[in-house]
């Protein structure tokens, strides 16, 4: 380096004593060896020489840290990794008809989606039928649901009071019909039938203004208790037996009530409140469901619902009696003879056929009564005499008689106007109940 050889500054004055080019050229011919040009060699020319900068340490080499070499692979795994496997989301499982859902909320969901979908104020039935089931405590099962389902819509196709076509026609007849049984003048009668009703218009203008049931039973309630023969020519006692959207019996209110709370605040009367959407199916339903059964299908339900509780059952034990004995029975469902839902001591013929087996069954008469005053009931499975009989009509059949038969029951009503029969009506409901579970594919 320059300032290594001369070991002080002072060239640098030397330097402003020279010209540049002379000190530029004494300091090669100092420093640098001569070089002896060749002929054909141009000189060379000088170049400045630029300001020295002190030295500094050598830069350090950047440090590259190496890029690690792939793992080995173990001999025993795989060359090249399966994709993972996709877990496919299980389909739900189709409701079945007899399986319940827990939970209110899931049993609100189950009724909606039963429900028909065109129905007028959809949201008023279901929360009518859910609280029917939910205070009856009735499981939330398809076939329940549908069950209620379908009597609703074949006794009143979802109207919450029923119209009746040719009511006041019906009513008509049936007064005439008293007026003739209690010899009550006609002229009486038609005079009391001009005043004036509680309602502001005549007996007569409301009586050809009728249309719906409701209608109907608060026109006999006032004729019985405003007109002076009313009690008489209705003897005491309103001639609508059944009422509302589920046509359910007055007399069964009447008596469910005194064994299970009611759950609504009764407004007039009890007898009204059966005419309400929500006392007809509350009562209804209970009617329906609010009892055991051991039948195969839900259609003897819909028989019972016709004829009373157990009817079909009753049925069945008459097609039996009638199969030991080789007597013609009627299977109307009716072991007893009723007035209203007491039994009375009239005895009917499937008691004479039974009475005839008591060498048979090892029973007595007596004993055969008693068991069969409890065919309105569950217990009644469980007693000597029907156990008995069927074991005999099996044995003398060849094979198990049925243990559940349609009742053949001719219906009569005011409200009829054409032939019909329990039978008829089971097996229309029955389609109903079918049309209701095939919405079930919308309950998953």
């Amino acid at each position: 380096m320059i300032a290594d050889k001369f070991g002080t500054l002072r060239f640098f004055d030397f330097l402003s004593d020279c010209t540049v080019r002379t000190a530029l050229l004494w300091l090669a011919a100092t420093l640098i060896t001569p070089h002896v040009l060749a002929a054909d060699e141009p000189a060379l020319t000088a170049e400045p020489v630029p300001e020295p900068v002190e030295a500094s340490a050598p830069p350090v080499a950047a440090t590259l840290t190496p890029i690690p070499a792939p793992a080995s692979i173990p001999a025993s795994a795989p060359q090249a990794s399966a994709p993972p496997a996709i877990t496919p989301v299980p389909t739900p499982a189709p409701l079945q008809p007899n399986q319940a859902v827990t939970g209110d909320a899931a049993g609100r969901a189950l009724l909606n989606a039963l429900l028909p979908g065109n129905i007028p104020d959809r949201a008023g039935w279901s929360t009518d039928i859910f609280t029917a089931f939910s205070t009856l405590k009735i499981p939330y099962s398809p076939s329940y649901f549908c069950a209620s389902i379908a009597v609703i819509a074949q006794e009143s196709s979802f109207q919450s009071d029923p119209v009746v076509p040719g009511l006041n026609e019906i009513v008509w007849k049936e007064i005439d019909k008293r007026i003739h049984k209690f010899g009550i003048p006609r002229l009486v009668v038609q005079a009391a039938f001009a005043k004036s009703s509680p309602d502001g218009r005549s007996y007569n203008e409301r009586i050809d203004a009728l249309r719906t049931e409701r209608q109907m039973n608060a026109l006999f309630e006032d004729m019985i208790t405003e007109l002076p023969f009313g009690p008489k020519l209705f003897a005491d006692d309103n001639p609508i037996r059944t009422g509302g959207p589920m046509q359910v019996g007055v007399d069964f209110a009447k008596g469910h009530v005194q064994v299970w709370p009611y759950p609504y605040k009764i407004q007039r009367s009890l007898r009204d409140e059966v005419f309400t959407r929500r006392g007809s199916v509350y009562f209804g339903t209970a009617h329906l469901l609010q009892y055991p059964t051991s039948y195969p299908e839900m259609i003897y339900r819909f028989a019972d619902y016709n004829a009373g509780r157990y009817a079909s059952r009753s049925a069945a034990m008459q097609l039996a009696l009638a199969k030991i004995t080789g007597q013609k029975l009627t299977p109307d469902g009716y072991l007893m003879s009723y007035n209203g839902a007491v039994p009375t001591n009239t005895v009917t013929d499937s008691q004479r056929a039974l009475f005839s087996l008591s060498g048979k069954l090892g029973l007595s008469r007596q004993q055969m009564l008693a068991d069969i005053r409890q065919e309105r009931y569950a217990a009644f499975e469980k007693t000597a005499t029907y156990t008995r009989v069927f074991t005999l009509a099996d044995k003398t059949a060849g094979k198990p008689m049925p243990r559940a038969a349609l009742p053949q029951i001719r219906l009569i009503s005011p409200k009829i106007t054409r032939k019909l029969t329990t039978a008829w009506f089971a097996q229309r409901v029955d389609g109903r109940y079918q049309d209701c579970l095939g919405r079930l594919d919308n309950a998953r």
